[in-house]
Order: structure tokens, then sequence, then C-alpha cells
């Protein structure tokens, strides 16, 4: 499995997390947090999760890099994510609302708890379309945030296309749980361990705009002031 080819692989996706926040310093000049998320393969639906936090001017790790699974297919190109795809999107997006299951969470993030009433719109022709709506809806067809399984007992919303949303570009992207304690892929959405997102949720904080960069490394390299994205 390429995440574990090799013992070195942890210090190199280091080095490597370093180099595209340094490629991307203008686009993430105003965070204080960031989750780097790069996969090094186009199409897998695999991608190392770098934490970082700004200590002055200088960019440090503060996790060790551990494994997250994203779209199916892989991350879209910047500006290309669609509705259904079975892609994650590509870029740079503040990391929003987090619904629980839980009635008390160990972080300084605000969180809903969530209901049974709680739900996404991924109807492109909703005038609800990837907004959340707690009770009816006119949509033909939305996610429920509160499911039988453990997906979504932490649930953040990554705030791609929300501000304005653009019909058909793609809904319900969500930073979440993994079905087990193994990794596995999603329809979009960055997937994670309950241990890990703990570990996140309790150092992020409010006040450090904490995001996400997300993407192909060699995209992601490249710097997003070259690409066209969304």
């Amino acid at each position: 499995f390429p995440w574990t080819a090799n013992a070195n692989a942890p210090e190199s996706r280091k080095r490597k997390a370093l180099r595209i926040v340094r490629n991307n310093t203008s686009q993430i000049d105003s965070i204080g947090q960031l989750l780097v998320v790069f996969s090094e393969f186009p199409g897998s639906n695999s991608a190392t999760l770098v934490a970082m936090e700004k200590k002055g001017t200088r960019w440090v790790i503060v996790h060790a890099p551990f494994q997250a699974g994203i779209g199916r297919n892989g991350f879209a190109m910047p500006g290309s994510k669609r509705e259904g795809d079975g892609q994650s999107p590509s870029g740079l997006f503040r990391l929003g609302k987090l619904f629980s299951y839980e009635e008390h969470v160990n972080t300084a993030m605000p969180f809903i708890k969530t209901t049974a009433e709680d739900k996404w719109i991924d109807d492109p022709d909703s005038p609800d379309y990837n907004r959340h709506v707690r009770g009816k809806t006119t949509a033909k067809s939305y996610e429920k945030l509160l499911l039988t399984g453990n997906d979504y007992r932490y649930c953040m919303v990554i705030e791609y296309n929300t501000n304005p949303v653009v019909k058909g570009y793609g809904s319900a992207i969500f930073l979440h749980l993994s079905e087990g304690e193994s990794i596995n892929s999603s329809s979009g959405c960055v997937v994670i361990t309950p241990r890990h997102m703990e570990q996140l949720l309790k150092w992020m904080k409010p006040e450090l705009k904490p995001s996400i960069l997300m993407g192909n490394d060699k995209i992601l390299m490249s710097g997003l002031k070259n690409q066209v994205h969304k």
C-alpha cells in the first residue's frame, strides 16, 4: 500500500507538507492553523494529513503525519469538482460548523448537537443546495446527518462551494470519521479515525481560523495562485 511504503516516509511527508505551505504562503497569510492533505498519486483515494500551526512567521508541524481517506476517485483538479463525481475538491477552504452526536466535545470550536431533523442538501435544483437544514425541505435528495453508523459522530463542514453556492459544483464536503479503525474512501469528503479527529478538535482554536489545504501533491506544490479554483 503506497501510504506505508518505507520507513522514511513520515519524514519525507513532513518535508513535502512544509514545501507545500511555502509555495502557498500568500494564500494562507491570515490563517494560524492548517491541515495539509495531499495525495501522491493521481486518482488515489488515500492521502496524507499534516496538521500545522503558525508560530510567529514560521509554520511548524504539530502532529505526526497520518493517513486520511478522500474521494473514491481521488482529488478533482482545481475548479473541476462536480456533484456526484466521487472526487474531493482541491483548494484552500475554511473549516466550518462541527456537528456531533455528543453532548460535550473537548474542543474550543463551536458545535451543534446533531438531531434526526438535521440534513445537508445535495439536490442541485433545490434553493437549499449545499446547505444545512433542520426540519422540512422541498429538496428531492439530502444526506441525513444523524446516522446509525459512526461516520458523522464528529462531522465538520469543509467550506467548499458554500459562499457563493454554485449549482452542481458539489455538496456535503466534510471532515468526518472512518467507518472503523481503518481508513476508508468517501464520495468526496476527508475521512480520519476517531482518535485523530479528537486530537485535532482538541487542538483547533477558532481565532486561528482553522483551514484545510487539499489536493494532489504536484498541484499544491505548484501553488494555488497558479491554478483556477473555486
